[in-house]
């Protein structure tokens, strides 16, 4: 197998463990971004390294994620093996670039994007002196949204080499605030983002409903508009985001806001197209459109799909065919379905919202935010899968008499406030969605 393939095949191990797995940039920058994958006759994934230190670390910490991403992106369960030995500097392997591949020129443009794309484009071309400043852009998961928002990233980045572009995700840019109010660094958070010409967020909507962090992006938002531009992307525009403040969704309004529809056909075969020819990868036309027929709704599904027959080729050499791909992707197919409600589910998307951590949530310790983020999650969850006041009770270590209490609680909370209103249906449509 030539290095190059393997190479490719380790790229996309790293950024599916980032995408799916959590390991952050400095994960694999510091521990790494000088492997050498190699792959061997019995189906072993190698990883070279030349310093001791790291392979302990990796063995320890990440080997395991590694090889459940492996078996993702390949399909077949494959063991990682680190070995130690210097490495010649010819062969040393450029680090992993997570924006690699996200441009403006593999980006297929389609009726459900033109708008979106036309507007984005008009952004990287000439940034903050145009009418697209705000630019808000909307859509479902996995219809390019992030690919547009790092496509301005890499595009000013090369045109304009003089001016600083920001790309951050919604999450991000409310954990760095808590971290800054923590370490009393609020000054370097206010200068890391009110210094930039360019401020790309991804999924604001993330900031809803939290007023510190609504606060923050409000000011910064005054401070960089209109000589800065802005540009943010959303699961819904903003008058559906039910818990973020007026005068913030006055201000996106105020701008171009565009929404990017799942792929019709047409742009669906055009993607799988465009990204296997990317990977160089051999796709007659009628598996290309079984594969479009299949995953109607997310790129991101599509382009995985993609990568992961690219791998199977790698590895195994065989010829792709419309009967070995209807059977490789049978599973990938039923991976499209939406995820089922759980009470895990629930209480993720209620710790996310509240800034309390899971283990919080079910745990036994009583302090105010805690006990009011798992009186929340008890209500949806009732609300939302009708288990028993009991049912409910072993799930968070409660009698039922509780969970009844706890339950019309939260409903008279819903009736006297507006505001937690607006945010338990926020929650209710996300995990629902």
């Amino acid at each position: 197998m030539a290095i190059d393939s393997v190479k490719e095949l380790w790229d996309r191990v790293l950024e599916n463990c980032k995408e799916t797995q959590k390991i952050t940039d400095v994960g694999i920058n510091v521990w790494m971004d000088d492997f050498l994958p190699e792959q061997g006759e019995d189906g072993t994934f190698y990883l070279i390294t030349s310093n001791v230190w790291k392979k302990k670390t990796v063995d320890s910490y990440y080997r395991e994620i590694l090889e459940k991403s492996l078996q993702e992106i390949c399909g077949i369960p494959m063991k990682i093996e680190i070995i130690v030995r210097e490495i010649p500097k010819e062969q040393t392997v450029v680090a992993f670039d997570k924006n690699e591949g996200y441009t403006f020129e593999n980006f297929v443009v389609g009726s459900s994007n033109k708008f979106a794309h036309a507007a984005a484009m008009a952004v990287a071309d000439n940034p903050s002196s145009n009418i697209y400043n705000p630019l808000f852009i909307y859509g479902n998961s996995g219809v390019g949204k992030t690919h547009i928002l790092k496509a301005i990233k890499n595009s000013v980045e090369t045109k304009f080499g003089d001016k600083k572009v920001l790309y951050i995700s919604g999450e991000e840019f409310v954990n760095e605030l808590v971290q800054a109010i923590r370490s009393q660094t609020t000054d370097l958070f206010h200068n890391r983002f009110r210094s930039v010409d360019v401020l790309l967020i991804d999924d604001i909507h993330f900031i809803a409903g939290k007023d510190y962090a609504q606060e923050e992006f409000f000011n910064t938002f005054n401070a960089l508009h209109p000589e800065k531009q802005i540009v943010v992307t959303s699961d819904r525009p903003p008058r559906e985001i039910k818990t973020l403040e007026e005068r913030i969704r006055s201000r996106f309004e105020s701008g171009i806001i565009a929404d990017m529809s799942p792929p019709d056909f047409e742009t669906r075969v055009g993607i799988l197209k465009s990204k296997s020819e990317q990977l160089n990868l051999e796709i007659d036309d009628d598996v290309l459109y079984f594969i479009a027929e299949q995953v109607k709704s997310n790129i991101r599904q599509l382009e995985g799909i993609i990568k992961k027959l690219q791998a199977y080729v790698t590895i195994h050499s065989n010829k792709l065919n419309l009967p070995l791909v209807q059977s490789y992707i049978r599973d990938v197919v039923s991976e499209t379905m939406p995820d089922p409600v759980t009470v895990e589910k629930i209480v993720d998307e209620v710790s996310r919202t509240y800034n309390v951590s899971t283990e919080d949530i079910f745990s036994r310790k009583k302090s105010a935010e805690i006990a009011k983020a798992r009186q929340i999650s008890m209500y949806i969850v009732h609300e939302v899968m009708g288990l028993s006041s009991t049912e409910i009770g072993k799930k968070f270590n409660k009698d039922h008499t509780t969970v009844l209490y706890t339950t019309d609680k939260v409903k008279k909370l819903i009736k006297t406030n507006e505001m937690e209103k607006r945010i338990i249906e926020d929650i209710i449509k996300n995990v629902n969605s």
